[in-house]
């Protein structure tokens, strides 16, 4: 039978005689919040170890509490119980951002953590107190650890996993954005509009190249040539043109002339709109009564705009395929595109951006591509894809061997296909969750990337090539020195420079050797700017930053704060006029170019 002393406590309480052994409780909780919370801040590549740190150091506090405390029975086998009971509870009341969020296990990986350190807490501070006040605390502690959790919400994730709690009775910043528009649609006649706002003849001139078509330029391949910037912006920093709010998405723009294009969402509304290049003023915007929503990247369409001939081609998170007239946002023609693949919506949703190839516009829906007449949106093939397959990367034509191909990156690999009939021509098999864009780098050469359940793999070169007996795929090498997730990878002189994890890297392309790593810029995006051997940096957190593309090693050469909040849109450079967004603002900044006759940074 436990000892214990009738003296020595408030209002005459025993307290016990054997003290609580503190010490064991103590460390294990100064190591779980050492692997779960500082070491992938030095470490980044450490999140999986800070995950597992988080759970691992939680069943170690209640293993000491439970077995080596010397606390009473009551008290050693009642406190993880009440846990157990107080997480399963509170995961019921939890606000659906937290609840759905890291497959539904955000909840708890942020929880036990909390949870641990605050039961420590409590048993070092009420080692003084009596048996009965120690079990009153006991309980109020747990029960608020948890219970908190149901006062917050998450309004996303990083790259990285971490969520972004808001107190869950604020306004949302959509919400906030709602409350300050015109909530009327603008209208989408030419006649209807001011002159302000009246369309010039270049901007209504289809057969004008579009500067910047759709999803990472021309090739989409984030390659900006033909523009050198001062890189001293110190002395010539950019120069913002204007600045405004915008609803949540993850698209980025498409730009012909003085106007741009982007998607974003709007309520209950998923929303095409166009806007002036020089003001930021809207011109017109088509909207459908459609929303998707998660809780890592938000609401919104994920997917950016195509242009070709005078029409702008979109496809919004749940599959509805428009077709606008660039002018004025006239409906041409629309589709469900996956109703008519018999497709469902990804977790993330559909992102694919359009690719239009002849006479025919080519999307990705559920692993596979699907081709419509880009005039009446006729269907007019479905190529083959995994059965409830799934894929965030966009078709991408490609010419090899002189033949015209589309490549897509789906859960099984790489498949090219035939534009014109959707027949299969080549295979490369690289299980995963393919979403960044593959890379030509020769005549047939590629570079394919993809992803696995705990983030990204690295990247893999495909020799491609077409001879007599049909279309061989020979892989040269496979990489883990740049393995980009979500933010796509650039190539340039033979190398290849990107995100590994919230880091740039470069490898060369030779052998996949990886020459370089260094700064931490989140899960950002990137442009290339070849005249200059230059990355110029969009960051997670919406700084630009420009860093020398060699393979020397990692140089930055400056930093300037853009936007606010957490970005993963792709940049825009159209001449030296920079767009940016993310899914709260949007911006554009006139970027100093370098002097005539300047030839290094």
């Amino acid at each position: 039978m436990e000892q214990v002393e009738m003296t020595g406590a408030p209002g005459g309480e025993p307290i016990r005689s054997r003290p609580i052994w503190l010490w064991p409780g103590v460390v294990a909780v100064a190591l779980q919040w050492l692997a779960w919370l500082v070491l992938p801040i030095f470490i980044p590549a450490a999140a999986l170890v800070g995950v597992l740190g988080g759970l691992v150091g939680g069943l170690a506090v209640v293993a000491w509490w439970a077995f080596f405390s010397r606390a009473p029975r009551t008290e050693r086998w009642g406190a993880p119980a009440l846990m157990v009971v107080s997480l399963a509870a509170t995961s019921r009341l939890l606000d659906p951002s937290v609840a759905t969020a890291g497959m539904g296990f955000l909840f708890f990986l942020y929880a036990i953590p909390v949870l641990s350190l605050a039961f420590v807490a409590w048993a070092v501070a009420s080692r003084g107190l009596s048996d009965g006040r120690r079990q009153v605390t006991m309980v109020v502690t747990i029960l608020l650890a948890c219970v908190g959790w149901t006062l917050v919400r998450s309004d996303g994730m990083t790259g990285d996993g971490a969520a972004e709690f808001a107190w869950r009775w604020t306004p949302t910043p959509e919400e906030r954005f709602l409350a300050n528009v015109d909530p009327e649609p603008l209208r989408t006649t030419a006649t209807a509009r001011p002159a302000s706002l009246r369309l010039t003849d270049a901007e209504t001139d289809a057969t004008t190249p579009s500067e910047w078509p759709g999803f990472r330029g021309p090739r989409r391949d984030s390659r900006v040539a033909g523009v050198r910037i001062e890189t001293d912006w110190s002395r010539s920093p950019p120069v913002e043109l204007w600045r405004r709010p915008v609803g949540p998405g993850v698209s980025s723009f498409a730009v012909h002339g003085d106007r741009f294009y982007t998607q974003e969402q709007r309520g209950d509304d998923e929303v095409v709109a166009s806007y002036r290049l020089t003001t930021g003023e809207p011109v017109w915007r088509h909207q459908d009564l459609d929303r998707f929503w998660d809780s890592h990247a938000g609401a919104g369409p994920r997917s950016t705009p195509t242009l070709s001939g005078g029409r702008v081609y979109t496809l919004g998170a749940t599959g509805i395929l428009n077709v606008l007239d660039a002018r004025d946002g006239a409906v041409v023609w629309s589709r469900q595109a996956a109703v008519d693949t018999d497709a469902t919506a990804p977790g993330w949703g559909f992102a694919s951006s359009p690719v239009v190839v002849d006479e025919l516009v080519i999307v990705a829906v559920g692993g596979a591509l699907a081709a419509y007449d880009r005039d009446t949106g006729d269907p007019r093939w479905v190529g083959p894809g995994p059965p409830g397959g799934e894929n965030y990367s966009s078709p991408h034509l490609l010419m090899i061997d002189g033949v015209q191909q589309v490549l897509l990156m789906n859960t099984n690999g790489a498949t090219s296909l035939d534009p014109a009939s959707g027949t299969v021509l080549w295979e490369h098999a690289w299980r995963g969750a393919p979403i960044v864009q593959p890379a030509q780098i020769a005549d047939g050469e590629l570079v394919i990337s993809t992803a696995g359940a705990s983030g990204a793999l690295g990247l893999r070169r495909l020799g491609v090539a077409h001879g007599h007996a049909g279309w061989t795929v020979e892989e040269r090498w496979t990489s883990t020195g740049l393995k980009p997730y979500f933010n796509d990878f650039v190539v340039h002189e033979g190398q290849a420079f990107g995100f590994d994890g919230s880091i740039l890297a470069g490898i060369d392309l030779n052998d996949g050797a990886r020459m370089w790593k260094g700064g931490r810029y989140g899960h950002g995006q990137l442009l290339l700017l070849p005249d200059q051997d230059l990355l110029l940096v969009l960051t997670e957190r919406g700084e630009l930053a420009l860093v020398e593309a060699v393979s020397d090693g990692f140089t930055e050469l400056t930093r300037f704060q853009a936007i606010e909040g957490k970005t993963w849109n792709h940049p825009v450079l159209v001449g030296d006029v920079l767009l940016v967004r993310n899914d709260r603002e949007m911006a554009a900044f006139r970027l100093p170019l370098a002097p005539s006759g300047q030839t290094s940074n």
